[in-house]
């Protein structure tokens, strides 16, 4: 938005347009066009068509605009990462809180944000809750995407939710991991040396083979494209994986939990 945004206002003052005065010839408020030029406001189809008339008919705002999308439901701060997330060639996720929102289940997802504080409406659950489903397609859209998930035992021992969402959850993640691009390992309960003490985090290789991370915290989010602090991040990401359990062990610790519920 804030792209397309400079785009109408480069070609506007190449237009000798000031902003009353394309704002005049859109048919829409000056405010309306000073929202739109640095980003914060979504243009809509007939702006769009009245600003390329208005600028030459160049053709470059109606391209522009092709690539400009509502996220309802994706917090601000995750919206950058998870346009990443669709071109990834490889992506790795460590979660120590709950089982993150690519695996989730339906029952499980809408758990979580009915029970978020401050309360949401039922709209923005059904907003947020379609957002997420919509992201895991992901996982069967691109088969050769690597996905690599390491969780804590105990984001299943606490059965968010209850008994019978857990089971479903459970049942969905074995699923998803007899895909061939899809690993999933637990970092047991007991475990005497960790290398992920300080927190979750994502790593992901994007088309060009750079390396990037994201970590989350409350209300916010930190996409990271140091080299050195992505490095960091994987090396603590390589040593979980050998501290976790084996896939076979991992898979079969699953089912036994899946049979004690």
């Amino acid at each position: 938005m804030k792209a397309f945004g400079a785009v109408v206002q480069a070609l506007r003052e190449h237009a000798g347009l000031s902003r009353e005065e394309f704002a005049l010839q859109v048919g829409y408020s000056r405010h309306t066009v000073a929202s739109v030029e640095p980003g914060r406001r979504m243009p809509d189809r007939d702006l769009v068509d009245r600003a390329e008339a208005a600028t030459g008919n160049t053709g470059a705002l109606r391209r522009s605009a092709q690539h400009l999308s509502r996220q309802p439901g994706l917090a601000a701060w995750f919206r950058q990462w998870a346009r990443m997330e669709q071109q990834a060639v490889s992506l790795y996720t460590y979660e120590c809180r709950l089982v993150p929102g690519l695996l989730q289940t339906a029952a499980y997802a809408r758990t979580l944000f009915v029970n978020q504080l401050p309360p949401l409406g039922d709209e923005q659950i059904e907003a947020q809750l379609q957002a997420r489903l919509g992201r895991q397609r992901l996982l069967r859209e691109r088969p050769n995407t690597a996905y690599s998930f390491i969780l804590e035992e105990q984001v299943f021992v606490r059965r968010t939710g209850g008994t019978k969402v857990t089971r479903e959850l459970i049942d969905h993640i074995l699923d998803l991991a007899e895909l061939r691009n899809i690993e999933v390992q637990l970092m047991p309960q007991v475990r005497e040396s960790h290398a992920g003490l300080a927190g979750p985090m994502q790593l992901l290789e994007s088309p060009d083979n750079r390396w990037f991370a994201y970590i989350e915290g409350q209300k916010t989010g930190q996409l990271i494209s140091d080299r050195k602090e992505v490095s960091t991040l994987q090396m603590r990401f390589a040593r979980m994986r050998s501290q976790a359990l084996t896939l076979e062990d991992s898979l079969g610790l699953l089912r036994r939990m899946r049979g004690a519920l």
